[in-house]
């Protein structure tokens, strides 16, 4: 069965919603990106940059993330931008994410020559720190990229560009070099939708969702509880798309 990923911006109508759809989605995606707000998320289209500012207005902090991440249902990583987690001092922050079982970062920012000191961390401690491949890798790159770790899964960019925006390549030369590299789960993100997930799930093992579920949370004509029976039915419904 194909997996479900959601991005939700931690504290983004305030932190009891979060938790509250956070509940309400446990049936219906398998695994968490719990986004930590940043004031410059580069790799993110307008959508979750605004929902971020949203939430650093509202006082989120680094902490509220993560003790949301450990009350969380469902499998939960931490998303977010380099600076944020090395604030919290990584030799600290990685041992304390096995502590309360959170899974592991996604940092898009980090480049992977940067990441190398931090593998045996994240090793020693069973958490992973996913790795992205673009598009634009080439079968050297991408083999470089996954030699050696294991991790829960692998991030395919559907195209280059940040999330929201741009034109979607032709990955099938991708998906062909990351499958002779990796036996890991394969997981497209970036513009997946209700409407483009059937595409983009095809000869891929899951499909990250972000910007289609930020976009009901800052719609400001509807009810909390309506945003969370929204995106709760939509995450069912892709969920059903992917896995015709």
């Amino acid at each position: 069965m194909k997996k479900l990923v959601a991005y939700l911006t931690t504290g983004y109508p305030d932190i009891e919603f979060t938790k509250d759809l956070i509940s309400s989605l446990k049936t219906s995606v398998d695994t968490l990106e719990l986004g930590v707000p940043f004031s410059d998320p580069v790799a993110d289209g307008e959508v979750i940059e605004k929902a971020n500012g949203l939430a650093l207005k509202n006082g989120v902090k680094f902490a509220d993330v993560l003790n949301l991440a450990e009350s969380s249902p469902i499998d939960t990583y931490l998303m977010g931008y380099f600076n944020s987690f090395y604030n919290q001092k990584m030799e600290i922050l990685i041992p304390e994410l096995k502590r309360r079982g959170v899974e592991g970062l996604i940092i898009p920012d980090l480049p992977y020559e940067e990441a190398l000191q931090y593998r045996e961390l994240f090793n020693n401690h069973s958490r992973d720190l996913i790795p992205f491949i673009a598009p634009t890798d080439s079968k050297e790159r991408i083999s470089q990229l996954l030699k050696g770790d294991r991790s829960r899964f692998i991030y395919l960019v559907a195209y280059a560009g940040i999330t929201g925006s741009g034109k979607t390549e032709d990955l099938k030369r991708v998906i062909e070099d990351i499958r002779t590299s990796s036996t890991d789960e394969l997981y497209i993100g970036f513009g997946v939708n209700e409407e483009s997930a059937k595409e983009k799930s095809r000869d891929v093992d899951g499909v990250i969702v972000g910007s289609a579920f930020v976009k009901i949370l800052l719609d400001s004509s509807i009810s909390h509880s309506e945003k969370i029976v929204r995106i709760t039915k939509s995450a069912e419904k892709i969920k059903n798309i992917i896995n015709e």
